[in-house]
C-alpha cells in the first residue's frame, strides 16, 4: 500500500505540474492583454468626454449662447477634470480671443494651420502634436463662424487620475511616440525590459502614439518550486508511510507506558501533599479526594466519591450557611473564591479550615465544577488567639508599669482631695460642737466635701479601669473628651516634670474605639514626651492636637525635647527598643499594637521647632465600617 500510494502521488503531481505550467503563461498573457485593453478604453473614454465638451461648446456658441454662459460651463468642466488645463477661443486669424484660467493657454500654430486646412466641415475635434511636457491640444472650428475653440489636456495628469491603483501596483503604464519617446507615464519603478508587456495603438485619437503596459514582476518560477515541493512531499509521505507501517505498535506501547508513568507520578504528587484536595461538579457531587483530605475529615475516599450534598463532614450547626455558600459558588461563574468554615471529623472533633475553590476545567476547556484546596487552620487560629491574649496581657502589664511610674504623683493627687475632705469634716464638727451651726454654711461645706470625695473617687476609678483585665470594648466615642480627661489625669505629673500641657482640639466625627486602650496610648505618648523634655529642651510646652485629615481623625502629641537619634528612629516601635536608662522598650510597641487593633496607624516625625511629633491616625466611624467590609 505505501508503494502504490507513492506511485499514485508521483503521477498526480507530475500531471499537475504539466497542467499548471501550460496554463500559467497563458493566464498571465491573457490577464496582461485584458488589463491593457481596460486601460486603453478608460483613457479613450476620458478623452471622448473632453471632446464632447468641446463639441457642445462649439454648437452652443453657434446657437447664440452668451460667452459668459459658455465660460461658466468650461470652468465647471475644468474643475471636474483636472487633466484639462485650459480652454482657448481663437478668432478667424488664429489669434486667441479669450482663454479660461489655467496653464497651457498659448497658441498652437500647427494646430491652427491644420484646422484651416480641414475647414469648417470638421465635426469632431482635431488633435495637435504632443509636447515634451506631455500636453496635447484638441480644437474644433466654430460652425457657421470664423474661429476656433481648443482645449489643452495634460496626459500625465490623466494617467495619474484614471489609471487605478491596482493597475499601477502591477504594471508600468506609458504613452509613447512613434520613436519610443515617452510622452507620459505612471509607474512606481522601472520595470525590466524582459518582463511581459502589451502595446496598443493610441492613434486615433492622438496621432502617432502607442499605449504600452509592462508588468513589474516576471512570472514566478512556479514549476521549479512545485517540483521541489512535490519531491519533498513524496519523501515525507514515503517516510511517514513506513513509520506508520513499522512503528505504530511501538509508539502505542511507549505512549501507554508514558501515560502509566505520568499517572503514577501525579498520584504520588497528590498523595504527598499535606493540603486536602477535593473536586466536585456543579451539583456538588464529589468527583475526587486525595489522602490528605481523607485524613483531614476521617472518611475514606470510597465513601466520599460520588456523594451528593449534604456531606458527612459538614458541621450540622452551619448546614444552612454551607448550602447557601454552595449555591453562591455555583451562581458566581468560573471565578476563584476563598472562605473559612468549620468541618466535623468522623470522630466528632470540630476543625477550622480554609477553603480555596478554583474552577475545574476539563481537556476541552469546559467548566465542569470546582477543585477545592482545604487547609486545617485550627492550630493557626488557636495560636492567633494565644497571641491576642499575650498582647492583651502585655498591654495590661504596660498599664501597670505606667501606674507604677506614676505612683508618687497619684498618691499626691489623691492626698489633696483627702486632705480637703478631712479639713471640711473637722470644720463641720467644730461648728456643730460650738452650737453655732448655720444650715447654709453647713450645706456649702458639705457640698465642697462631696466634690472632693467625688474627685478622689474619679481618680480611683480611672486607676481601676487601667489596671483591670478586660476584653476590648469598642463603642462610638468622642476623642475630644478622651483627650481632655487624659490631660486632666496627667496634670499633676506634668507639674512634677515642669511641663505645661496645651491642647488644640478641632471638631471631628466620633470613632469606634475602646476608650481605656486609647487612654493608655495617650498616657504613654504624653508621659514619654514629658520625660523627653528633661534637661535638654527647646521649650516647656507639650501640645496635644486633634484634627481631621482625609477621612481620618488625627491626634498629634508634640514635645519640645531633644528629638530621636537617627540610629534609633528606624527601630523605635520594635520590642525592647528604648532610649531610657531604666526602660523596658515595650511602651511604643504596645501603643502601635493597640492603634493597629483600631485599624489605624502610629507614626512619628521630627518637629519643626525641635522635639518629636507622634501621630495617631484613626478612621472615623463611617470609614472604619467600610474598611471592615
Amino acid at each position: 500500500m505505501p508503494l502504490v500510494a507513492i506511485v499514485a502521488l508521483v503521477a498526480t503531481v507530475g500531471a499537475l505540474v504539466w497542467a499548471v505550467s501550460r496554463s500559467e503563461a497563458e493566464q498571465a498573457r491573457v490577464k496582461l492583454a485584458t488589463d491593457a485593453l481596460w486601460v486603453e478604453q478608460t483613457l479613450r473614454f476620458q478623452l471622448s468626454v473632453d471632446e464632447d465638451m468641446l463639441v457642445r461648446l462649439a454648437l452652443d456658441a453657434a446657437g447664440g449662447v452668451p460667452p459668459q454662459a459658455l465660460d461658466a460651463r468650461g470652468r465647471l468642466h475644468i474643475a471636474n477634470n483636472p487633466e484639462l488645463l485650459s480652454i482657448v477661443w481663437y478668432d478667424a486669424n488664429g489669434r486667441p480671443a479669450r482663454a479660461l484660467p489655467g496653464a497651457g493657454a498659448a497658441s498652437d500654430a500647427d494646430l491652427v494651420a491644420l484646422l484651416r486646412r480641414t475647414g469648417a466641415q470638421a465635426t469632431r475635434p482635431v488633435y495637435g502634436a504632443v509636447g515634451a511636457d506631455g500636453r496635447v491640444t484638441l480644437a474644433l472650428p466654430l460652425p457657421g463662424q470664423s474661429g476656433y475653440v481648443s482645449a489643452t489636456v495634460a496626459l500625465p495628469v490623466m494617467l495619474d487620475r484614471h489609471v487605478p491603483w491596482w493597475i499601477a501596483e502591477q504594471y508600468g503604464v506609458r504613452i509613447l511616440a512613434g520613436d519610443d519617446r515617452v510622452l507620459a507615464e505612471r509607474q512606481r519603478l522601472e520595470p525590466d525590459p524582459a518582463n511581459p508587456s502589451h502595446a496598443i495603438s493610441f492613434d486615433p485619437p492622438i496621432r502617432g502614439t502607442l499605449l504600452r503596459i509592462t508588468a513589474y514582476d516576471a512570472p514566478a518560477g512556479f514549476r521549479s518550486a512545485l517540483m521541489i515541493g512535490a519531491i519533498a512531499g513524496l519523501a515525507a509521505f514515503a517516510i511517514l508511510a513506513l513509520l506508520v507501517l513499522f512503528r505504530t505498535a511501538e509508539r502505542r506501547r511507549n505512549a501507554e507506558l508514558r501515560l502509566r508513568g505520568e499517572t503514577a507520578f501525579r498520584r504520588s504528587m497528590e498523595e504527598s501533599l499535606t493540603v486536602g484536595l477535593r473536586a466536585k461538579d456543579h451539583q456538588g457531587r464529589i468527583l475526587y479526594v486525595n489522602s490528605a483530605f481523607c485524613n483531614l475529615v476521617g472518611w475514606q475516599a470510597g465513601e466520599l466519591v460520588g456523594h451528593h450534598p449534604p456531606m458527612p463532614y459538614w458541621d450540622p450547626a452551619r448546614l444552612d450557611e454551607t448550602q447557601a455558600r454552595h449555591r453562591a459558588l455555583a451562581a458566581g461563574g468560573a471565578i476563584s473564591q476563598s472562605f473559612e468554615t468549620r468541618f466535623r471529623r468522623r470522630d466528632g472533633q470540630e476543625i477550622d479550615v480554609q477553603v480555596y475553590e478554583a474552577p475545574l476545567i476539563d481537556a476541552k476547556g469546559a467548566h465542569r465544577g470546582w477543585m477545592g484546596s482545604v487547609i486545617d487552620i485550627t492550630e493557626a487560629k488557636r495560636a492567633a488567639r494565644l497571641a491576642r491574649a499575650q498582647d492583651e496581657t502585655m498591654a495590661r502589664t504596660g498599664r501597670l508599669v505606667t501606674l507604677g511610674e506614676m505612683a508618687s504623683t497619684l498618691a499626691h493627687e489623691l492626698n489633696q482631695p483627702l486632705s480637703a475632705i478631712a479639713s471640711y469634716a473637722a470644720g463641720i464638727l467644730n461648728l456643730l460642737d460650738s452650737g453655732r451651726a448655720d444650715p447654709a454654711m453647713l450645706r456649702g461645706a458639705t457640698e465642697k466635701l462631696a466634690q472632693q470625695a467625688g474627685r478622689a473617687g474619679l481618680i480611683i476609678r480611672r486607676i481601676q479601669d487601667l489596671v483591670k483585665k478586660r476584653e476590648p470594648q469598642f463603642s462610638q466615642i468622642a476623642l475630644d473628651e478622651v483627650i481632655e480627661e487624659t490631660v486632666g489625669f496627667l496634670a499633676a505629673d506634668a507639674r512634677e516634670h515642669r511641663v505645661r500641657l496645651v491642647t488644640g482640639i478641632s471638631a471631628v466625627p466620633r470613632v469606634a474605639a475602646d476608650r481605656i486602650l486609647l487612654e493608655q496610648v495617650l498616657i504613654n505618648l504624653i508621659r514619654n514626651g514629658m520625660e523627653a523634655m528633661g534637661d535638654t529642651r527647646s521649650g516647656d510646652t507639650l501640645t496635644v492636637r486633634l484634627v481631621q485629615d482625609e477621612g481620618q481623625a488625627v491626634i498629634e502629641v508634640e514635645d519640645r525635647g531633644a528629638g530621636i537619634a537617627p540610629e534609633v528612629a528606624g527601630r523605635l516601635f520594635d520590642a525592647f527598643a528604648t532610649t531610657k536608662a531604666q526602660g523596658m522598650g515595650m511602651g511604643l510597641k504596645i501603643c502601635r499594637s493597640i492603634i493597629e487593633l483600631h485599624r489605624g496607624q502610629l507614626t512619628h516625625r521630627a518637629a519643626a521647632s525641635g522635639g518629636t511629633v507622634f501621630r495617631v491616625s484613626l478612621p472615623v466611624a463611617g470609614e472604619q465600617e467600610r474598611a471592615a467590609e
